[in-house]
């Protein structure tokens, strides 16, 4: 299929009624990346038709400064899309998603306050909102999360059963560079000393020793910590670097077995 960029609701709901076969849906907030596009492609494989859509939502950001250097073109992504297998991409307008002016909003309690929810006040209630109206309106069969943003996938997977969502959530594999940085539009701000240190939150994650010493470690070696922690079987944490024109807020986590993995090969303390 010919690629389809879709901009209006009552157009997307003319083409999603004349769909037949499955359907799989990658919800982005644009820049995409190689990570994206393990999630497109899974998305391609798995299903009839693949559809991305590209939307830099608003309500999401704490922080306007951090929504206004957000690295996506939207020509750029189109692109890129289709080259990774996307049959359609939507890519609606703030006033087609929030024609209610945001009046209508998701919120839980306690996981959206907790972790990154700590530190973004309101971030979750967005994520989650802006997450349930697309699931709404495409009607996937299955949609694709990366494992990256745990915290978020426990969210929408929590939220996907409490409101009986039909589609299927499918957690993907976190995608790295091959220095173990986890992938992100927001690296694209990283400076050339801030992307030589981003891998060692990684490394630091995979010590042994306690959450607190992980914390320690990482501050020693120029990070701002906002949180180090186990939850969901896994360690997860976020920390800030400088980049000479603010800072770069990075997240990651890995599970528990690969830090025993750790722990049994040399049995020391991350530093």
């Amino acid at each position: 299929m010919s690629k389809i960029v879709i901009r209006s609701i009552d157009e997307w709901r003319r083409f999603r009624a004349a769909l037949t076969g499955s359907l799989g849906f990658v919800p982005t907030l644009g820049g995409l990346h190689e990570g994206h596009a393990a999630l497109i492609q899974r998305a391609a494989a798995e299903n009839d038709l693949a559809v991305v859509s590209l939307f830099l939502n608003p309500t999401q950001f704490d922080d306007p400064g951090d929504l206004a250097s957000y690295p996506a073109s939207l020509e750029d992504d189109l692109a890129y899309a289709e080259a990774q297998g996307a049959s359609a991409v939507l890519a609606p307008d703030r006033e087609a998603i929030y024609a209610d002016g945001f009046r209508f909003q998701v919120e839980e309690s306690p996981l959206s306050r907790e972790l990154c929810g700590a530190h973004r006040p309101g971030h979750f209630s967005g994520v989650l909102t802006v997450v349930l109206k697309l699931l709404n309106l495409v009607k996937p069969d299955r949609a694709y999360f990366g494992e990256k943003d745990y915290q978020q996938l426990e969210l929408i997977r929590g939220m996907a059963e409490a409101f009986f969502i039909d589609s299927q959530i499918v957690a993907c594999p976190t995608v790295r560079d091959a220095d173990g940085l986890a992938l992100s539009s927001r690296n694209a701000r990283l400076d050339a000393a801030g992307r030589a240190l981003a891998p060692r939150l990684r490394e630091a994650l995979a010590c042994p020793g306690s959450d607190g010493q992980v914390a320690e470690a990482l501050s020693r070696l120029g990070f701002d910590v906002d949180y180090v922690a186990t939850r969901f079987g896994r360690r997860l944490a976020a920390a800030s670097i400088g980049n000479g024109q603010g800072r770069v807020r990075l997240i990651d986590n890995i599970p528990l077995a690969q830090i025993c993995a750790a722990s049994d090969a040399n049995g020391d303390n991350p530093s």
